[in-house]
């Protein structure tokens, strides 16, 4: 099964990031996370450290493009195959970044994409 990490995984059940989490552990994708706070959501641990994640397939972003900056070598270290920007995470400095690195991305919303069965 293919791994996605949720970045900006946030305990809140009234954010998108949390609700992301729920869906991709209902449709039985390996999931992990990282957030500002370390909890858990449907069993998946939120990690507030960065962490050597293996075998990422896929980077689903819930943090802006001001917050994204920060965190650009370690995703691109992860290499995964895709990042998702979902809605409100849009940064055209980092889709230059990924694609210097050969990492596909798309503007796209997970929540969409796993009800769809396009995920």
């Amino acid at each position: 099964m293919k791994k996605t990490l949720v970045f900006g995984a946030s305990l809140n059940s009234n954010r998108y990031s949390n609700y992301a989490i729920q869906r991709l552990v209902a449709n039985n994708f390996e999931t992990v996370a990282f957030g500002l706070k370390t909890g858990e959501v449907e069993g998946v641990n939120i990690d507030s450290e960065l962490m050597n994640y293996s075998n990422v397939d896929t980077v689903t972003l819930y943090l802006n493009a001001k917050r994204q900056k920060e965190y650009y070598n370690y995703i691109i270290a992860l290499n995964p195959n895709r990042v998702i920007f979902n809605p409100g995470t849009e940064n055209p400095e980092f889709f230059e970044l990924l694609n210097a690195h050969n990492i596909n991305f798309e503007m796209s919303c997970t929540l969409v994409l796993l009800s769809t069965n396009q995920y």
